[in-house]
């Protein structure tokens, strides 16, 4: 038995732990469920924690460049305080409520490119430290399903999505990270527009909306960005004419670039935004949202852009192992 227990301080013959999700994708501030399934091992072991912990892919702007890493940027203890018998099968059901502001990371079913997981620590008494990480499948908000599909019905496409180390200044932002998903602009805005730049900052009551633009520059002035600041209600959904909200949105963007003229507002050397000016949405025209419509996402996310992400996804969660067992 001592010997059994010395093998399990080092991590042989000591319980194992897989975490299961419920299938389908989440919600921001929606609930995560699943449950931990724990295997015993050579010896009863007393299980001290089993932590749930959100991690992220990010990256971030540095002296020597641009550099990824990943973040854990939320953590949950689901159980602990029980002994595990040697060989015994035990499942630990959990629901965690995520963050408001946890990026999405599909649209339509199509990938984004964003990379979460959600990795589980097994803390046993007199044993290493035993872990398990999933992939995490993130869905849009109602609301932020309908300001995307919108940029998609008025001609915009989608280019790339990523996460960004840093805070938004002028915001409530919490986790210390942010989205941004990358648009290229409609036929009518590519004279001014290289492209544009969406980050959700969701919360209880409401969200807002940060639009950047990265702006052509003309012969004798440099393109710079410009940010605006927007606010939606959740219950806006169905009775927002979405369509014409964003393209107010956009033309707002283009006349407050216009109204500084060449001078860049808003400086990124210590990765955070500036203010923007901020915008309280009306209910618009009352025009439901063909959800189905996708316009977005069809033809855009999908084939070779599709299998690179997974590609992504998997070096993430190799590498983070790869760490670990370091």
């Amino acid at each position: 038995m001592v010997f059994k227990r010395l093998l399990g301080s080092i991590g042989v013959g000591g319980p194992a732990v897989d975490t299961v999700l419920n299938p389908g994708p989440v919600l921001p501030g929606a609930s995560l469920t699943g449950e931990v399934r724990l295997k015993g091992g050579n010896a009863d072991f007393d299980i001290e924690h089993i932590t749930l912990e959100l991690v992220a892919r990010v990256e971030a702007e540095t002296e020597g460049g641009e550099q990824e890493g990943v973040v854990a940027f939320e953590r949950y203890v689901v159980a602990g305080g029980f002994r595990l018998a040697e060989g015994e099968q035990r499942s630990v059901p959990f629901s965690v409520t995520l963050p408001w502001e946890t990026p999405i990371t599909e649209l339509y079913g199509q990938a984004l490119g964003v990379a979460l997981g959600v990795r589980t620590e097994l803390g046993v008494a007199g044993a290493k430290d035993k872990g398990d990480l999933d992939p995490l499948t993130v869905g849009p908000l109602p609301a932020q399903e309908a300001i995307l599909e919108a940029f998609g019905q008025l001609g915009f496409g989608f280019k790339s999505a990523d996460l960004e180390y840093g805070h938004i200044g002028g915001t409530g932002q919490r986790l210390p990270f942010y989205q941004e998903i990358e648009i290229v602009p409609s036929p009518q805005f590519a004279h001014a527009v290289n492209e544009i730049e969406v980050t959700f900052l969701a919360a209880p009551g409401g969200m807002d909306v940060i639009l950047e633009a990265d702006k052509r520059g003309g012969l004798f002035s440099g393109g710079h960005d410009a940010l605006t600041r927007f606010t939606v209600t959740h219950d806006q959904v169905t009775r927002t004419d979405w369509n014409a909200e964003v393209d107010g949105w956009v033309r707002r963007l283009v006349e407050h670039r216009s109204s500084h003229g060449t001078h860049a507002p808003y400086g990124h050397g210590d990765h955070h935004h500036g203010d923007g000016h901020g915008h309280r949405s009306g209910s618009g025209m009352g025009t439901a949202v063909a959800a189905g419509a996708a316009g977005l996402a069809v033809g855009v996310v999908g084939g070779m852009v599709a299998a690179e992400v997974v590609d992504e996804v998997g070096d993430f969660f190799e590498g983070d192992e790869e760490g670990e067992e370091g």
